[in-house]
């Protein structure tokens, strides 16, 4: 498991939307992008 910081880089990963959609992090080259991961399903964010 990657550990990363606030300003980390993201290493590459693709990932399922929720349409269930395959996403890949190189799908936003040139774009800002934020990503939140949940710690735990059930969880608010």
């Amino acid at each position: 498991m990657t550990h990363l910081k606030s300003g980390d880089k993201a290493p590459a990963f693709t990932a399922v939307d929720q349409h269930g959609k395959s996403v890949r992090l190189a799908d936003f080259n040139g774009r800002k992008l934020f990503i939140y991961f949940f710690p735990k399903a059930n969880t608010s964010g």
